[in-house]
């Protein structure tokens, strides 16, 4: 296994977390063929860990806090061919170490992931509310 480097805000351009989340399938639910909203959706987050082998992204978490009473985990992305090797775990694990011990994660999963996130951790929620685009 190759050795993973993780990474605290790092300045990221938008089409190399477009590339991520192509090879992670995030892209599904993401704009990665807008650069402007990739670019928007990066400046965004006040808190973005992500994990380099040597030169290459592999995965991102890119989140939006107060490091003190939440942090909205709005993408966890690990490119496929990394996955399984405790990537994602790890990003969670440094994100939460740039945050207040009370402070909790919230996020919103793919269907996808509905099953790995309890064994990391997460409990679910039975009272989150979304109001769609449009």
């Amino acid at each position: 296994m190759s050795r993973i480097d993780y990474r605290v805000n790092m300045t990221l351009d938008p089409e190399t977390a477009s590339e991520l989340y192509r090879r992670s399938t995030l892209a599904e639910r993401r704009p990665t063929d807008d650069s402007t909203s990739m670019k928007r959706m990066l400046e965004g987050a006040n808190l973005c860990v992500t994990a380099w082998d040597a030169d290459q992204l592999v995965g991102i978490s890119r989140s939006m806090t107060d490091h003190c009473f939440v942090c909205y985990l709005a993408d966890l992305a690990v490119d496929q061919s990394y996955q399984r090797q405790g990537i994602g775990k790890r990003l969670i694990e440094v994100t939460k170490g740039e945050l207040e011990p009370e402070c909790k994660i919230v996020l919103l999963a793919a269907p996808a992931a509905e099953e790995y996130y309890p064994k990391i951790g997460f409990s679910a929620h039975d009272s989150a509310w979304v109001i769609r685009a449009g």
